[in-house]
């Protein structure tokens, strides 16, 4: 398998995955302005959607989306526990989850990127972001992990919480959100691929 990846990219969350699975893969760094990778190949050939990460599989095939990639990687190995198994409840939650933290968390922070919008906009943005962090944290408040054990979706999370900083959003109002973030970068897995992409 190939991923390919961009540095602070939400890309981190299934790089996390396949080294806390212990699957063998390939890293291919991919430049976001230019859409190329660092062999200069052509990313868009790859994925025309324009952005990391992409999966690209041994036969061939190319998987995008990180909810989609999260579900795949841990299917692979049902046996490590980071996704409950398809077709119960629990995985419904999983799902849930991941469509949370994708559409108001990653989406949340990835309109703050936009330098077009007003400080006017950026304040309206943070200010409904505020409200779906507090959520994550009254379940962190009670638990160590979104799912009560380590799941695809705390890789996601710990991922996009890493941007917070770049827009002066300061966790510390949510302790529940900065021990979360602090027991995840302890992981093996973490460690290994926050190295691996230089951050």
């Amino acid at each position: 398998m190939k991923l390919y990846y961009a540095p602070h990219a939400c890309s981190l969350a299934p790089h996390i995955v396949l080294r806390e699975l212990d699957l063998p893969f390939e890293l291919v760094r991919v430049d976001n302005r230019t859409k190329k990778t660092k062999t200069g190949a052509d990313f868009l050939a790859i994925n025309p959607k324009g952005y990391v990460a992409a999966l690209q599989l041994d036969n061939g095939e190319v998987l995008t989306e990180g909810p989609a990639l999260l579900q795949y990687l841990a299917d692979l190995q049902p046996e490590s526990n980071l996704a409950p198994a398809n077709g119960t409840f629990e995985r419904v939650r999983l799902q849930e989850w991941l469509n949370f933290v994708s559409t108001e968390i990653h989406g949340g922070l990835g309109w703050l990127f936009n330098s077009q919008f007003t400080d006017e906009v950026k304040a309206q943005i943070k200010e409904k972001l505020f409200k779906r962090l507090a959520v994550l944290s009254q379940t962190l408040e009670r638990q160590d992990y979104l799912m009560g054990e380590f799941s695809v979706v705390d890789a996601y999370l710990f991922t996009v919480l890493r941007w917070a900083p770049l827009f002066a959003i300061d966790l510390d109002q949510w302790p529940a959100l900065v021990r979360f973030q602090a027991r995840v970068d302890q992981k093996p897995a973490v460690k290994a691929a926050l190295a691996a992409e230089s951050l």
